[in-house]
């Protein structure tokens, strides 16, 4: 029998770390499929006359999702180091054509119609710029004390995007990049002085815009109280609240929801973990944040495992941006955090989110093949 080579003992141990990122990501569709059956029965048939309609695109959304993991799973990740700035100013041009010529839904210009189909395109811009981020700290690793080396470009980066992201406005996606961004940061191994004044910039930076929209304002002010205005800007907390509080430890049972029946706008969408909640109890909504939970601490070892800077970073900041993006949705459900309007990775409606994620999960699927030899 041919022994077994210490590359293939790491080859090995990297595709077992792929494939138990997968199991969490395949249960999360699964729930999340099941809970959105429920929670859009009621909208799509007063809106669409057809109950299945929202679940059927929901269906559709993650076969393409799927295609576009295999294909992600499958392109060589060094292609993003080499095409990263195309691929960051094309990430803008986008952001600029939904401002151009985009769909406004109250009050947000986030959507772009090709073809019939809604896009939502800030989606894509997160991928962009976590690969721009994870090249500019893995070139100047070494040179941090190069002011024009680091900080003149991360400015940049995030300075473009999200100006033209608060544009729209989507100051949940500003949020989630910024946390894959810091993420990124501190894997980057940069000294502290810089990961001090990175945060030191961010509350700055988060504290001003809090206070120059009305509508974020509105929101910090119903996170407080919701019960202040629980017909007007608390609706949402206060309903999402009841929905977890009706559930109780085990639920009321899927198909059973109270909330579902327009008490809860977005309840497929943004507060779709309200309705796992209320159908599936405690025990349920526990089981999703252990999903997200052990996604994020199998990427984050497969991302430790990986010798090159540019692979290990661009895969840090991949697991940040879903595990923040989950954490910012579910803080926002079960009122811990404000509500920011962005939806529960794999579990949430939305073909954008849907297709953008597990095209991520691909990208993580092909650093896995790069991990270092193990002993």
């Amino acid at each position: 029998m041919a022994r077994r080579t210490r590359a293939d003992t790491a080859v090995v141990t990297g595709h077992s770390r792929a494939v138990l990122a997968l199991i969490p990501v395949a249960l999360l569709l699964v729930i999340g499929a099941g809970a959105l059956m429920s929670a859009s029965s009621v909208i799509a048939l007063h809106e669409n006359g057809d109950r299945m309609y929202l679940f059927n695109r929901h269906l559709m959304f993650i076969g393409i999702g799927v295609f576009a993991l295999l294909i992600t799973a499958r392109v060589p990740y060094r292609l993003y180091e080499r095409w990263a700035i195309p691929i960051f100013l094309l990430s803008l041009v986008a952001l600029v054509t939904t401002l151009a010529i985009g769909k406004s839904i109250d009050g947000a210009t986030r959507w772009v119609t090709i073809g019939g189909v809604s896009l939502q395109l800030s989606e894509f811009s997160k991928f962009a710029t976590i690969v721009m981020l994870a090249a500019i700290f893995s070139r100047e690793n070494k040179r941090f004390l190069r002011f024009r080396g680091v900080f003149i470009p991360v400015a940049f980066v995030f300075g473009s995007s999200g100006v033209l992201l608060l544009a729209q406005p989507d100051f949940g996606t500003v949020l989630i990049v910024a946390g894959a961004g810091f993420a990124v940061l501190i894997a980057s191994k940069a000294p502290l002085r810089w990961v001090g004044a990175m945060m030191a910039l961010g509350g700055v930076a988060g504290a001003f815009l809090a206070q120059s929209a009305p509508y974020r304002m509105q929101r910090i002010l119903s996170f407080r109280d919701p019960l202040a205005d629980p017909l007007g800007n608390g609706l949402q907390a206060v309903q999402s609240l009841v929905a977890l509080g009706t559930g109780g430890l085990f639920g009321v049972g899927l198909g059973a929801s109270r909330a579902r029946w327009r008490f809860l706008p977005n309840a497929h969408n943004d507060f779709i973990f309200a309705i796992i909640g209320e159908e599936m109890g405690l025990v349920g909504s526990l089981a999703v944040v252990s999903l997200f939970l052990l996604f994020s601490l199998v990427g984050v070892q497969l991302a430790l495992r990986i010798d090159d800077m540019f692979g290990r970073l661009l895969a840090i900041g991949l697991v940040a941006w879903i595990s923040t993006q989950a954490l910012v949705n579910i803080g926002g459900v079960a009122a811990i955090l404000p509500i920011s309007g962005v939806p529960l990775p794999f579990v949430s409606a939305g073909g954008s989110a849907m297709i953008a994620n597990l095209a991520a999960v691909g990208v993580l699927i092909n650093l896995s093949r790069t991990q270092r030899t193990e002993s």
